[in-house]
C-alpha cells in the first residue's frame, strides 16, 4: 500500500532584520499571552518591540517571564492555567528554545485542560489545538528552529529527565526570523547553539523518514552553518545574520524528518551533566556519526562532497566529516568529550545506566539510521565521555 508524507512548517515565515514588525499580520486578534525568559529579551529591546507592535495593532497584551533554561512541567501548568484565566486568541513565544518550547506544551494544556504530560508523551499523540488561540514564535538564539518545529521539549521536575512532545499541532502558525535580534548572542552561546543547528541539519540527513524535502533543506542548512559558525561566533554580524537563517532551514528540515540517538543522549545527559543542549550534541555529534557510518555511510559521503571535504571514497569521506566536525568544535570552544568538558567521573559512573536506558527510550530513538539497543547506547555514551572513537 502507498503512504502518503506529510510535511508542515508555519504558514508564514517572517524573515530578516525588523521582522518582528511584521506581528502587525495578527490584525483583527484581540488578546495576546506573550511567554518569555528571565531577562534577555527584556534588556535587547526585544519585548518592549513586540510590545508595542500589538498594542498598535489594537491588542492587549499579558507577559508571562521567567521561563528557565530546560522549562520544567509545573512551569507548563502554571503557564497554562494563566491562559485559562485570561483566555488569549494568539500565543506569542519570545526567546530560545526554552521559553518557546514551553509556551508550546502550554498551549497544549490551555486547549485541553483535562490532559496530563504523560497523554502526550507518545509521538503525534496529540488532540486537535487551535479551537481557543494561534500561536506565534519569534527565535532569538541561532539554534533550536523551535519557531518552525514540530517539537517541544519538557524537563521532569523530579527527575531532570527531558521528553520531546512531538507533534505536527505545536508547529507554528506564524514564524518570525528577525535577523537583529541574535546580534547580541555572545560567543559562548553562539557556539553551542550553533552546532545544535549543526546536529540537526546531519541529523535530519540520515534520519529514517528523510525525503528529498527535508534533504535539501538539510544539505543547505548544514552548508551555511560550515561557513558562517567560526565568523559568528567572532562576532561577524553577516556571520550572525547567515545563522539565523540556517537554525531556521535546519528546523524545517528536522521537524519533518526527525533526529535520532544524538538527541536522545541530550535529551538526558544535559539537565544531568550541567551543560547546555547544543554543547552535548556538539560533542556527541562526531561519535554519533561513527557509531551510524554501518547503515548510512554513503549519506554522510554526500554531506561531506556538500561541504567540499576531501576524499574519494564513501570512508574516506565519512572520516573528513568527522574530522571537520571536530575541527569545528574545537574553533568554537567546545570541548572534544564529557570528560573535557568537566563532568565528574563519579557523576558519569553514576547515572550511566540510567541515562543510557533512558535515552532507547526517547522517541528519536525510532528514527536514527542504526538500531539501538541499551548496551549499544551505553557504548556510544562511553565513548563521549572518555573521547575514545567508536569502532563497533
Amino acid at each position: 500500500m502507498n503512504m502518503s508524507i506529510r510535511f508542515t512548517i508555519p504558514r508564514d515565515v517572517y524573515y530578516g532584520p525588523g521582522a518582528i514588525e511584521d506581528l502587525k499580520a495578527l490584525k483583527g486578534h484581540k488578546k495576546a499571552f506573550i511567554v518569555t525568559g528571565t531577562s534577555f529579551m527584556t534588556k535587547n529591546g526585544s519585548l518592549a518591540k513586540v510590545e508595542k507592535v500589538l498594542h498598535d495593532n489594537g491588542m492587549e497584551t499579558k507577559v508571562f517571564k521567567g521561563v528557565e533554561s530546560n522549562p520544567r512541567i509545573s512551569t507548563v501548568y502554571r503557564g497554562a492555567k494563566e491562559m485559562q484565566k485570561w483566555e488569549p486568541d494568539v500565543i506569542v513565544a519570545l526567546g530560545g528554545g526554552s521559553p518557546v518550547d514551553a509556551a508550546k506544551a502550554m498551549w497544549v494544556f490551555y486547549e485541553n485542560p483535562e490532559l496530563k504530560f504523560e497523554d502526550v508523551q507518545t509521538p503525534y499523540a496529540m488532540p486537535k489545538l487551535r479551537r481557543k488561540a494561534i500561536f506565534v514564535a519569534i527565535g532569538s538564539t541561532s539554534g533550536t528552529g523551535t519557531e518552525v518545529t514540530s517539537f517541544s521539549v519538557i524537563t521532569d521536575d523530579a527527575t531532570g529527565i527531558k521528553y520531546p512532545i512531538v507533534s505536527f499541532e505545536v508547529t507554528p502558525d506564524i514564524a518570525i526570523v528577525d535577523t537583529d535580534v541574535p546580534q547580541s548572542m555572545d560567543a559562548s552561546l553562539t557556539a553551542d547553539t550553533g552546532m545544535d543547528a549543526m546536529t540537526h541539519a546531519i541529523e535530519a540527513y540520515v534520519a529514517t523518514p528523510h525525503t528529498p524535502l527535508t534533504d535539501c533543506l538539510a544539505v543547505k542548512a548544514a552548508q551555511m552553518v560550515y561557513e558562517s559558525l567560526v565568523d559568528s561566533y567572532n562576532g561577524s554580524a553577516k556571520g550572525k545574520e547567515t545563522m539565523h537563517w540556517a537554525q531556521n532551514i535546519a528546523g524545517m528540515a528536522f521537524s519533518n524528518a526527525i533526529l535520532g540517538i544524538v538527541h536522545s543522549l541530550a535529551h538526558k545527559v544535559g539537565v544531568t551533566y550541567k551543560l547546555p543542549h547544543g554543547r552535548c550534541n556538539a560533542i556527541m555529534l562526531p561519535y554519533v556519526i561513527q557509531y551510524n557510518r554501518r547503515a548510512c555511510e554513503d549519506r554522510f559521503a554526500t554531506l561531506a562532497r556538500a561541504l567540499g571535504l576531501p576524499g574519494n571514497t564513501d570512508a574516506q569521506l565519512t572520516n573528513s566529516l568527522v574530522a571537520a566536525i571536530q575541527d569545528l568544535n574545537k574553533a568554537v570552544g567546545i570541548p572534544a568529550s564529557y570528560k573535557e568538558a568537566g563532568v565528574d567521573e563519579k557523576l558519569f559512573k553514576d547515572t550511566f545506566d540510567t541515562l543510557a536506558t533512558a535515552a532507547v527510550g526517547d522517541p528519536c530513538t525510532l528514527f536514527n539510521p542504526r538500531k539501538t539497543d541499551v548496551e549499544n547506547m551505553k557504548k556510544v555514551l562511553n565513548c563521549c565521555y572518555y573521547g575514545t572513537p567508536v569502532n563497533f
